[in-house]
């Protein structure tokens, strides 16, 4: 159900409030553009800065205006157990596809404490669960041991890895099974992390690409990993111009320059230097999506 390339959703702002007329559009041209799923109120998403009522309007603008036409896995992580639990519920309530719960960031849980967290996400509702394991931004790593405890729950279906460490794949191909779903949480190794036995990417360059990582995406899954490079070949330099700062930051800048959405974002988080725009900019020429 959950394959292929899937954007990580920006939130659009106008004068510091959401922009949800403009989510609606940008649902709509994902979906027209191939998208095979969106996922609201990510980090992309700036889960970190919307409030509770916020985060909660996103996943619902996103499931209505999609229709059902692709999956919506929405963002329902937290590093307090009951509040993970509230937006998880909240996800199954408005019609979501799945929920994307990241590990408790800050606390520090051990390896014991995540199986707990992730147990209680499990039965609290019936939806399915992603885990969303990014130990570069909350400073625990769930072990692929521990993943494979955590897959025997029947709703608990697969991972958003973002570790960058594509023997980690097979690692949890053993611990997990083969059909364990795996999905690439960094766009830079997606194309390497699908060789491995990953089945698509939540992507935070399909933001602004979705149509070319559409087809990439496609290609792997169809073996045909010739065509699918020579697309990651032409995204490389955006991938990495995107993620020079903070990415939501580089791909709302970027989509700004294709009169998406504004590259407005929260504070503590600020604009692109011009050094970095500079480099947004050739990214998107390189790749075709800008003169």
């Amino acid at each position: 159900m959950f394959k292929g390339s899937m954007p990580a959703l920006v939130t659009p702002f106008r004068n510091g409030e959401l922009d949800l007329e403009t989510l609606k559009k940008l649902v709509e041209w994902h979906i027209g553009e191939g998208s095979n799923g969106l996922v609201p109120v990510g980090t992309t998403g700036e889960s970190p800065t919307l409030t509770h009522k916020e985060h909660e309007a996103v996943v619902e603008a996103v499931v209505k205006a999609s229709a059902g036409r692709v999956p919506v896995i929405a963002g329902a992580g937290s590093n307090n157990t009951l509040e993970a639990i509230r937006l998880v519920r909240h996800a199954e309530a408005v019609g979501a596809d799945a929920a994307l719960v990241v590990t408790p960031y800050y606390n520090k849980p051990t390896q014991s404490g995540l199986i707990a967290h992730f147990t209680a996400l499990h039965d609290c509702a019936d939806l399915p669960i992603i885990i969303y394991n990014i130990p570069g931004r909350s400073v625990v790593d769930m072990s692929p041991e521990t993943m494979g405890k955590l897959a025997e729950l029947p709703r608990i279906i697969g991972v958003k890895d973002a570790t960058g460490d594509l023997a980690r794949v097979c690692d949890q191909r053993s611990t997990c099974g083969p059909d364990f779903m795996q999905l690439s949480g960094e766009d830079a190794t997606a194309h390497g992390f699908n060789a491995q036995g990953g089945v698509g990417c939540i992507s935070v360059t399909a933001n602004v690409a979705p149509k070319l990582l559409s087809r990439m995406q496609a290609a792997c899954l169809a073996g045909d990993y010739a065509t699918a490079l020579s697309i990651q070949d032409r995204l490389m330099p955006l991938h990495k111009a995107i993620f020079t700062e903070p990415g939501l930051v580089g791909v709302k800048y970027a989509m700004s320059q294709l009169d998406l959405c504004s590259e407005e974002v929260r504070l503590p988080l600020t604009a692109l230097s011009d050094e970095t725009r500079a480099l947004v900019d050739a990214g998107l020429r390189h790749a075709g999506l800008m003169n």
